[in-house]
């Protein structure tokens, strides 16, 4: 299951943690989020272990979605040490954000 990133996580997880992090910026009635989150969810249980993979709730978490400027949904941020290294806004495929993943592995 992808991780769930929160305000309260995501300076430990996504942040300070030493592992590659993709955040799913998402909200429960964004129909694009719904397309994305059996890839985000896929892609979790293929990179266990390797990277930290998850979503973060706009609706519930609205301090992170802030910073980060987060203003179209779903928006995924590659995050390694500290610092975004990707970004991609909207719908999207598996393979797209496969080779992201691979490219700051």
């Amino acid at each position: 299951m992808a991780f769930e990133f929160t305000d309260t996580n995501f300076q430990d997880v996504a942040l300070e943690g030493d592992k590659l992090s993709v955040v799913d910026f998402w909200a429960e009635w964004c129909g694009p989020c719904r397309l994305v989150t059996p890839i985000i969810e896929d892609l979790a249980k293929e990179y266990d272990g390797k990277a930290n993979i998850g979503k973060l709730n706009v609706d519930h978490n609205q301090e992170v979605s802030m910073k980060y400027g987060v203003r179209s949904i779903p928006t995924i941020l590659f995050i390694k040490n500290g610092e975004v290294v990707d970004k991609h806004v909207g719908a999207t495929t598996k393979a797209a954000l496969t080779e992201k993943i691979e490219a700051h592995i």
